[in-house]
């Protein structure tokens, strides 16, 4: 077996370039599917860490029913549910008395508009929220100054805290804390500034969000619309217990097609099972390149095996049995694939280095075993004919190949 191993080396070696072209296709093959399949984990890993940010006790009230009949977590129902919200503040109110479950209920609304100083104009989505904000969502935290409190919001105090990019982009190095800015046609001094979040699940930037008094955001835009409430559990390990509890309460009111309670699982649950199903897609549109250095493998072995014809009389004149010229090719062929899978997971782990600087990548070990395993299966099933082929030549006739 280690002759033939050294016979089947010696071969490949002696044509480098047709071996490297033979390889490039599973080379192709294989770094594209570790790669975008380290992409599709990367993504999951981010979402999943952006929800574990917002804690495992969270628990959000929504109008109508985002998730629509297909259970997914639709853009167009979320959009159709906000719009016909009948959540108001005294919902909040209600939450906050399940005192056994609840410890903050933070209502959440939103609007567009423009902010400007000194001429220099931004468009922005304004949020509006009580001082209880940052404990309910980890990615609102004051770099400079402080957030708005609770006499402000009760007194619809025009104060703003606003995001890392519009201060970056309205005052530059100037100190934002005590200016002066419009939001739409109103003037609101600024009392905070964002530390740099970036954006969550392919979203805009929370760095482009500004925060208000939900108060001064009722009156500024003339509605009373709550678009979100979040709530904080007590515990992680009474959840189910605690959504229970809201929806009763919230049952006392709205009917139950009026209002949706889950946990953060629920969303998270249906973005893993759509990035799952892209990864796979991803993962067996790329195998297709597979398949064609398979093939090209098969190509090279049989135009091998014709150029060796005489070679391969000769070994069987000299005691070579089937088996052992079989084997043989098949070694060249299982070679070529193991170092072309060899060489395309290093590929794929260099491009994962690059990708990562913009992008979350992972590389799994299932993906290295599944590519490396498939590259070499590739090798012995399209090495496997041209092989056979040879290991059934006459020895008398493949003496006679001229």
């Amino acid at each position: 077996m280690f002759n033939t191993f050294k016979i089947a080396i010696k071969a490949i070696l002696v044509n480098k370039s047709r071996s490297f072209l033979t390889m490039l296709g599973v080379i192709i093959g294989v770094g594209s599917v570790v790669l975008l399949t380290a992409i599709g984990t990367g993504l999951q890993s981010y979402v999943s860490e952006q929800f574990d940010e917002l804690g495992a006790n969270t628990v959000l009230v929504y109008p109508g029913d985002p998730f629509g009949e297909g259970g997914g977590f639709s853009r167009e129902n979320q959009l159709n549910a906000l719009s016909n919200s009948k959540l108001e503040m005294k919902d909040v109110q209600d939450i906050l008395k399940i005192r056994e479950f609840v410890s903050v209920a933070v209502p959440f609304t939103t609007q567009t508009d423009n902010i400007s100083y000194r001429g220099n104009d931004k468009a922005i989505t304004v949020i509006g929220s009580t001082e209880d904000y940052q404990i309910a969502q980890s990615t609102t935290k004051v770099e400079k100054g402080r957030f708005f409190n609770k006499t402000e919001n009760d007194a619809k105090k025009k104060v703003v805290v606003i995001g890392f990019k519009v201060a970056e982009e309205l005052f530059g190095e100037i100190d934002p804390i005590g200016k002066k800015v419009k939001i739409g046609n109103q003037t609101f001094t600024v009392i905070g500034v964002q530390e740099e979040a970036g954006g969550s699940f392919g979203g805009p930037s929370f760095d482009t969000y500004i925060f208000i008094p939900i108060e001064t955001m009722f009156k500024q835009y003339d509605s009373k619309k709550i678009v979100e409430i979040i709530v904080k559990t007590k515990s992680t390990d009474n959840i189910p217990e605690s959504i229970a509890a809201i929806e009763k309460q919230l049952q006392k009111k709205y009917d139950d097609d009026e209002f949706s309670v889950f946990d953060q699982s629920e969303i998270l649950k249906t973005i893993n099972q759509i990035l799952g199903v892209l990864t796979i897609g991803l993962g067996g549109i790329s195998s297709i390149s597979l398949l064609v250095g398979g093939i090209g493998i098969m190509n090279i072995m049989l135009v091998s095996v014709t150029e060796r014809t005489r070679e391969i009389g000769l070994r069987k004149a000299l005691g070579a049995t089937p088996n052992t010229i079989l084997t043989q090719f098949l070694i060249e062929a299982a070679v070529l694939s193991i170092l072309g899978g060899i060489i395309g997971l290093l590929v794929a782990y260099l491009g994962t280095l690059v990708i990562q600087i913009y992008f979350p990548a992972k590389i799994t070990m299932q993906a290295v075993l599944l590519a490396f395993g498939v590259s070499t299966a590739v090798g012995l099933i399209f090495g496997a004919a041209p092989a056979r082929r040879a290991s059934l030549l006459s020895p008398i006739e493949a003496l006679r190949y001229e």
